[in-house]
């Protein structure tokens, strides 16, 4: 129940829990055992708005209650009464002490973009469809669109296989670009996500009873896969380079960018086991997370991941809890599509302990790096960003 109720709050403080899951978590937070663990995940992963610091009178709180409340629907409302009066009471115990020494929050934004810079808007939901034939379609935010077998409201791609006579297998491709996301469903009802700058390979519809298989050509992509169970018993295998990933009903993060030096497996739910061309196998369960060189073919396992620092991404938020503010920008660069600079080599392997959300404009993102003292300044041309 404990993974069920993580997923929930984090898709809560991204803004995209549903009425459902609401009810779910209210109905959790009436049990008063429930709070201890709920304070801590709010400490350890939940993005805390700066404003929500400042307050050392009941009136203030009151204010925040009232603000927090403003920004939800009439029926939302209801649904979170019982969630922010234990919301508020963790952020309370936190205290600002922990605020400062973890950075888990914004500060508002003190300066204003130059008349010669235009504020670079945060990505939104786009794709290139390549099908069988080499036609490619552009798919985006607000358009919808249909095929013979799979339609699209413009987030997100679903196939239907009932509409598939042919028992040949043709596979599509689709491509997200820097600046974009998209979801895909595919005929076995497995649902992935796919982050920017990210390329999946995958048949139009699967053939009964066969072994599913899908290939991340490159980039970063969230997998909840059908059970074998629904699907007359067949195995699901995502192929990436020469390493192959057996399983067997499952949720799994996979990130391999083709600028990064190493590959990363990280599953929440079930059970996969990656598979090397040089024979070696690696079995992981949840929480755990497989670290492979391409260029070595070497291949680590740690246990004990905080999972969600790696899936937040997936809610709307990047979370870069210990990372160096060289892979954050890599981060940063492929969601904004810019190019980032360092002109101070030194500050690369600095690490930024907090949260952002992923609707945020670059602008205010840089802001937040630099008063924290993780860079002296910044600068933008267009769409290069120099770090000093």
């Amino acid at each position: 129940m404990h993974k069920k109720i993580e997923k929930i709050i984090l898709k809560y403080f991204a803004k995209s829990a549903s009425i459902d899951e609401l009810k779910i978590l209210s109905k959790w937070l009436d049990n008063p055992a429930n709070i201890d663990f709920f304070k801590d995940l709010v400490r350890t992963n939940c993005l805390v708005e700066y404003s929500l610091i400042d307050f050392d009178t009941e009136n203030e709180k009151q204010i925040i209650k009232s603000s927090i409340f403003q920004k939800q629907s009439k029926k939302q409302k209801i649904r979170y009464i019982n969630f922010y009066k234990y919301a508020a009471a963790a952020i309370l115990t936190i205290g600002l002490g922990y605020m400062l020494t973890n950075n888990l929050f914004n500060k508002p934004s003190v300066e204003i973009p130059t008349a010669v810079n235009k504020i670079i808007e945060p990505g939104t939901d786009k794709a290139i469809l390549t099908l069988e034939d080499g036609t490619e379609l552009t798919l985006e935010k607000g358009q919808n669109f249909k095929t013979q077998n799979a339609n699209s409201n413009g987030e997100a791609i679903v196939y239907d296989s009932t509409k598939i006579k042919s028992e040949e297998i043709q596979y599509n491709y689709l491509t997200i670009p820097r600046g974009g996301q998209y979801r895909l469903v595919l005929s076995d009802k497995t649902e992935v996500w796919l982050n920017s700058e990210t390329k999946l390979k995958y048949p139009v519809t699967f053939i009964k009873g066969k072994t599913r298989i899908v290939e991340l050509v490159y980039g970063e992509a969230y997998f909840d896969v059908s059970p074998s169970s629904e699907n007359k018993s067949a195995n699901f295998q995502v192929l990436n380079q020469s390493q192959l990933i057996e399983v067997l009903g499952t949720e799994f993060n996979l990130k391999a960018y083709k600028d990064d030096d190493n590959v990363y497996t990280t599953l929440v739910e079930g059970k996969i086991a990656i598979n090397l061309n040089n024979g070696k196998k690696q079995d992981l369960s949840p929480d755990q997370q497989a670290k492979w060189n391409p260029n070595t073919n070497s291949l680590s396992l740690e246990k004990d991941v905080n999972v969600y620092n790696e899936i937040s991404w997936k809610y709307g938020v990047f979370n870069f809890n210990g990372k160096p503010l060289k892979e954050i920008m890599k981060t940063i660069s492929r969601w904004y599509d810019v190019e980032i600079v360092f002109l101070n080599k030194k500050v690369e392997e600095t690490e930024f302990v907090g949260v952002i959300r992923k609707n945020r404009n670059l602008e205010d993102i840089l802001v937040n790096i630099k008063n924290f003292g993780v860079i002296k300044d910044y600068e933008r041309k267009e769409k290069m960003v120099i770090l000093k």
